[in-house]
């Protein structure tokens, strides 16, 4: 039933480091104009409360989910990214659907997270050169990661400022797009079984790894 659904690899790289630079701080409204100096500072807090609490977190994967929710969810437009995500089915979506799978797409994203998150918590981020706003107002936060036995892995966080603060609405890793990756696979199919079906889809793979 989940074969349809796009493979994890994806999100296993993107993930922890996703996760460590949304990462809240209670410097952020000082940083929030430069989107590289908020992702530098706050990836520390992280960092730090996942090492202080591990303890926690190896004896209950839930302690480590409440933690993305606390403290990632709050840089992260959910909103946005389903419907760039859904795309045109988006528009063609009930209310009730878009809410619908705005949460079940959230819960996969968090316990995708939570489940990568320790092992690579001991990487080095390395920043590149920052070349601010482009002609929409949105960045590009782009940073590469050393991973053992892959290489040099590139990763950049597209973000644009909303009224509550800067926002990240995609992760790209070596060139391949978070929103590209899931509208090309839900898109399959919600074109064959229905935007309905994609909900289910993923309603059961969350409530699987919840009791897995």
């Amino acid at each position: 039933m989940y074969s349809s659904l796009p493979n994890p690899v994806l999100l296993r790289f993107f993930a922890p480091l996703l996760a460590l630079m949304l990462a809240a701080s209670v410097h952020a409204m000082a940083a929030e104009d430069s989107p590289q100096e908020l992702v530098r500072d706050t990836s520390s807090r992280m960092l730090l409360a996942m090492n202080e609490q591990r303890e926690l977190i190896e004896k209950d994967s839930a302690h480590l989910y409440q933690l993305v929710e606390e403290i990632v969810l709050p840089y992260f437009d959910f909103q946005r990214m389903s419907q760039w995500v859904l795309g045109k089915n988006w528009r063609s979506a009930s209310a009730q659907q878009r809410e619908q799978f705005v949460e079940q797409f959230r819960v996969l994203l968090v316990r995708t997270y939570g489940t990568a998150l320790l092992e690579y918590a001991d990487e080095e981020i390395v920043y590149l050169p920052f070349a601010g706003k482009d002609h929409t107002g949105n960045v590009t936060v782009r940073t590469e990661i050393e991973q053992q036995g892959v290489g040099v892995i590139p990763i950049t966080y597209s973000m644009y400022q909303s009224k509550a603060g800067w926002k990240v609405y995609d992760v790209s890793i070596s060139g391949v797009s978070l929103v590209t990756n899931y509208r090309s696979t839900y898109g399959s199919i919600i074109r064959k079984d229905g935007i309905d079906e994609l909900i289910q889809q993923l309603a059961d793979r969350n409530r699987m790894q919840a009791h897995g």
